[in-house]
């Protein structure tokens, strides 16, 4: 019942959290899109600052923005707020479900930090809580009046948060703590700057008064934050599923490398709805981006590990007998990995077979042959952590196993 509860609980967390995001990320992008697209009005007395006519669903729709806000508000005003709330919320209890509550399985790595559960989970809520405060001192610092500048700066804080938790958590729990840090400092500027910056507008005209235009500003500037984090956020929180991504010693310059390819097709897209032009330049550099992280995440090739320093790889002992699984791979996968891919697992806490993977019969070796040879070969993603030793030879063997599969089918097809 246990095992139930847990797979259904965090599809169920996860599931709310998708619909969540989409729906902040939706609202986000649109409403970003009409800033972008804009045609501005004279500036009398009463008019809006820009206006945008479109047409969806069989009406047509005719939207004004007043830089301020106008002499008189409505009855009502939508507040979007709750999609960006619900999804960090979502998203901190999956975090919890998924990394706290199996931390000794997903997020604590023996051969990174040897930490407790406790202190692990104490340095995952910390960092997301202490990493909000730093951004946001730095966006009310002097670095502000300078939007380059501040972005700069901002970048080069979250590589440092990268590295930080590469430090301290396992790969994988590494990537998904920076992609929740920056996910906390997007809601922390809804939370924290913009809806507030925007109720103070309110209150002041409710009062008769003058609101002051730097309320405003500021969440422009925020909400243009945010705009940029996305695509990286989003890249971010399904890697955990591509274990390549985030094997690599160097994985906070993949970080680096993936904020560069998000921000660079966002500025294509802002730039496009404001109609400056195609900056067509951004998807040859997004492009480039994207290409060194993928060679960076080869660290078991030679020109790979060439590029990253690192030494030859340990080789693979004599395997033949290919395809079929051959003994030495079959007592990796029953001695490494079966305990836990099996029908009924028997590693203490599995209740089921992860992500519905069996290795129990020479028949699903075979089947799931590629995803051994990525999981435990080419990455160490699996067994998570290494909970079980896994030793490189070993995994020597598997990579060698995978190579002799693919050179064989590579024969059958000429």
């Amino acid at each position: 019942m246990e095992g139930i509860l847990l797979e259904w609980g965090g599809m169920l967390l996860r599931w709310v959290h998708i619909i969540t995001a989409i729906a902040w990320i939706g609202s986000s992008f649109y409403f970003m899109h009409i800033d972008a697209a804009l045609k501005p009005l004279p500036r009398v007395k009463n008019a809006a600052d820009g206006e945008l006519w479109e047409v969806h669903g069989g009406g047509f729709y005719h939207v004004q923005k007043y830089l301020v806000a106008p002499e008189q508000l409505p009855k009502e005003l939508i507040w979007h707020k709750w999609e960006s709330y619900t999804s960090w919320i979502t998203g901190f209890f999956l975090l919890i479900w998924v990394y706290y509550v199996s931390a000794e399985v997903y997020l604590i790595d023996p051969a990174v930090r040897q930490i407790s559960v406790g202190v692990a989970a104490l340095i995952g809520i910390a960092s997301l809580l202490l990493g909000w405060v730093v951004y946001d001192a730095l966006c009310k610092s002097p670095l502000a009046k300078n939007d380059v500048a501040l972005a700069a700066v901002g970048f080069a804080y979250i590589i440092f948060m990268a590295w930080f938790f590469q430090q301290v958590f396992s790969a994988r729990g590494a990537f998904i703590h920076t992609g929740a840090l920056m996910a906390t400092m997007m809601t922390g500027n809804v939370a924290m700057v913009i809806i507030p910056n925007q109720r103070k507008v309110v209150a002041a005209l409710l009062k008769g008064e003058a609101p002051d235009p730097k309320y405003g500003k500021i969440g422009k500037q925020r909400s243009t934050h945010n705009n940029y984090l996305t695509l990286p956020v989003i890249f971010l929180m399904i890697s955990n599923h591509y274990p390549l991504s985030y094997s690599s010693p160097y994985a906070y310059i993949v970080v680096g490398l993936i904020l560069v390819a998000g921000a660079v097709i966002r500025h294509f897209y802002n730039e496009r709805h404001a109609h400056r032009g195609n900056h067509w330049w951004a998807w040859p550099v997004a492009a480039i981006a994207l290409l060194i992280a993928i060679y960076i995440s080869m660290p078991q090739t030679s020109a790979g590990r060439k590029f990253l320093g690192l030494g030859d790889l340990p080789a693979a002992t004599d395997v033949a007998g290919f395809p079929k699984a051959p003994e030495a791979v079959a007592e990796i996968v029953t001695s490494r990995c079966s305990m836990c891919h099996a029908h009924e697992p028997v590693w203490q806490g599995i209740h089921t077979a992860p992500k519905g993977v069996r290795l129990d019969t020479p028949e699903l070796v075979q089947r799931w042959r590629h995803e051994i040879v990525v999981h435990a070969g080419l990455t160490r993603a699996m067994p998570p952590n290494n909970i079980t030793e896994m030793s490189e030879e070993e995994r020597a063997v598997l990579r060698s196993w995978g190579g002799s599969v693919e050179g064989q089918k590579r024969a059958e097809l000429n």
